[in-house]
Formats: C-alpha cells, sequence, structure tokens
C-alpha cells in the first residue's frame, strides 16, 4: 500500500506575494512529492498589520498561482477571527486530513531559528513536520532550547505524519516584500520580482502604488 502524498502549508502576510514565496513552495513541493498550500494571515502576531487588505491579498495570490495546480490557495486563516497562530491552522488541517497522513509545515530557516517564541510552538511537532527551507550556504544558529528539542528529530527522508525536522534546500532568490513595498512607493516597478500575472491588471498593486505618484 503506497504512503499517503504530503500535504504542506507555508504561511505569511504574502504583503506582496513574490517569486521567493513561490520558488521556494514549489522546490519543497518537488522535494517532498507534495501538494503545497500557501496560507495568507490575517493578523500576524509578531509582526505589523499588511499593508494590502485580505481581499487584495489574496487577488494577487490568485493572480501569483494561475497556470499551475501544486500549489494552491487556503484561506482559512482570513476565515478566522482573532491572531493567525500556526498551531491552530495545524490542528484545523490535522482534523481535515485525519491522523496518517503526513503534515509538513514549511519555514525559513531564520523563522526555525525563532520557533521557540511562537505560540504553543512544541504542540506544533505533535501535529505536522518541520520541513526548513534551506538556502545553500545559510546557517542560523539555534537557542538551546530549541536544539534540545529537536535534537533527534532530524532526518533525510520524512516517516510517520509528524514529529520530525527536515531541511530543504532551496534556490537563494535574496527578495523581500519590503524591497517591494518601498518600490512601489518610489514610483518603480518591481518586476522580475513577482509574477508577471500580477502586473496584468493595475489595481491588484494599487494598495502597495504611492497615489502622489
Amino acid at each position: 500500500m503506497n504512503a499517503p502524498r504530503p500535504l504542506a502549508i507555508l504561511g505569511g502576510t504574502f504583503d506582496p506575494i513574490h517569486n521567493g514565496h513561490l520558488r521556494g513552495a514549489w522546490e519543497a513541493a518537488e522535494a517532498l512529492d507534495a501538494e503545497v498550500r500557501m496560507v495568507p494571515a490575517r493578523t500576524p502576531p509578531h509582526r505589523p498589520p499588511p499593508m494590502a487588505d485580505v481581499a487584495g491579498r489574496v487577488a494577487l495570490l490568485r493572480a501569483a498561482l494561475a497556470g499551475q495546480d501544486r500549489l494552491v490557495l487556503d484561506t482559512r486563516e482570513l476565515d478566522r477571527d482573532g491572531p493567525s497562530y500556526t498551531v491552530d491552522t495545524l490542528a484545523s488541517l490535522r482534523a481535515e486530513i485525519g491522523p496518517d497522513r503526513p503534515l509538513v509545515l514549511l519555514v525559513g530557516a531564520d523563522a526555525f531559528a525563532g520557533l521557540a517564541s511562537w505560540h504553543l510552538w512544541q504542540d506544533l511537532f505533535g501535529l505536522a513536520h518541520i520541513g526548513v527551507l534551506t538556502r545553500p550556504g545559510g546557517h542560523h544558529a539555534l537557542p538551546a532550547e530549541l536544539a534540545a528539542f529537536v535534537e533527534g528529530r532530524r532526518t533525510p527522508r520524512l516517516h510517520g505524519p509528524a514529529g520530525q525536522v527536515i531541511d530543504i534546500s532551496i534556490t537563494p532568490l535574496d527578495i523581500a516584500a519590503t524591497a517591494i513595498r518601498e518600490a512601489f512607493a518610489a514610483g518603480y516597478e518591481p518586476r522580475f520580482l513577482m509574477p508577471e500575472t500580477c502586473f496584468a491588471d493595475p489595481a491588484l498593486l494599487a494598495p502597495y502604488r504611492s497615489p502622489d505618484l
């Protein structure tokens, strides 16, 4: 009997979505042979509110994901009131897919290094594996508490539905949503940092463009 195909999620504000997000998610999908869901946050607990509203970010994501079916949009955090805690999202997905299918939380190496500051972070491992998106040559030292907790959990290949940590090597695209927002505000067009489908409708990018330019 074949093992169930993993389901992976990549969360974030996606304010705006860019090629760094998409390429990392795509390479994780290939490495794990997984379906990957892009999960935009309504209210991120550890950062300022997004510049674009929910409808604007969803519209951009839909445009960015057009033409392929390996990465899909999942709006469950937008449909839920309150802070977008990852543990709640994983619990919701686990209830949906059952106890046996592998579930993988994709995080960047820098975010993984700060995992011990997340809400109920140890509970994440009972719900999902952690896939650490790692750029070649990149290294982030782990705090002692997290390092001790994940010792023995690292694996080159996932087994079972949850509880392990796997490094996923991705192409080092140094693209930041902050820089893209700053470029729009200055009147520039940050093409080739975002999918061209995002530029097809000027209304999609209106939240980021300065009204004075």
